[in-house]
């Protein structure tokens, strides 16, 4: 079962909703490579709020993915993209259905 979790909000840049749509589908390869993420969604809320869900078995999953090449990749652009820094969240995980 995944025990452990990652919620981040981010909320685009007027003008920039479909960079960060790009960015975020872009991110998938990155995510495929590493072993200790079990699951990953990048999602829309409304017009230019988006999110990120992250799923792991273990907390060495969770912090190889929080230092993983994402996560650079998220905060390098995170001024051109976003009004606020992305709002992470660690989260425990209390039940899953796959």
């Amino acid at each position: 079962m995944n025990k452990f979790g990652i919620l981040a909000t981010l909320q685009a840049r007027p003008g920039k909703e479909a960079a960060v749509e790009q960015f975020l589908s872009s991110a998938t390869p990155l995510v495929a490579a590493e072993v200790g993420t079990t699951a990953w969604f990048a999602f829309k809320i409304g017009s230019a709020t988006f999110g990120i869900f992250d799923t792991f078995k273990d907390d060495e999953g969770r912090n190889a993915h929080v230092t993983g090449e994402v996560a650079k990749a998220l905060f390098a652009r995170a001024e051109e993209l976003f009004v606020s820094p992305p709002q992470i969240q660690m989260v425990d995980i209390l039940a899953e259905k796959l």
